[in-house]
């Protein structure tokens, strides 16, 4: 069993964190995320540090396996679902 962090912007995910017994795993998803939490954070007038960093949140679990499996498994399901990331980082409140 390992033990996982999804860190996120905005519920935008940009880096996926997994421990078990053994092994510490930090994954940072492809340069898309990033990029789209600019544009987001741009459109948004979120210009100072301040206001940026207090958007970061985290969202932990727990997932069968080692740590490395479970970094690799989520990571590769946030990129498979980057499209729906993108509908509803720029969908009106």
């Amino acid at each position: 069993m390992a033990s996982y962090r999804i860190i996120a912007w905005k519920d935008i995910p940009a880096a996926v964190e997994a421990r078990d017994g053994a092994d510490q795993v930090t994954l940072q998803l492809s340069e898309r995320f990033q990029s789209l939490i600019d544009s987001v954070a741009m459109q948004l007038g979120v210009h100072d540090e301040d206001a940026y960093l207090e958007h970061w949140g985290a969202t932990d679990g727990d997932r069968p396996g080692t740590a490395r499996d479970v970094s690799a498994a989520i990571a590769s399901e946030l990129e498979d679902r980057f499209p729906e990331f993108i509908t509803l980082a720029f969908r009106r409140p």
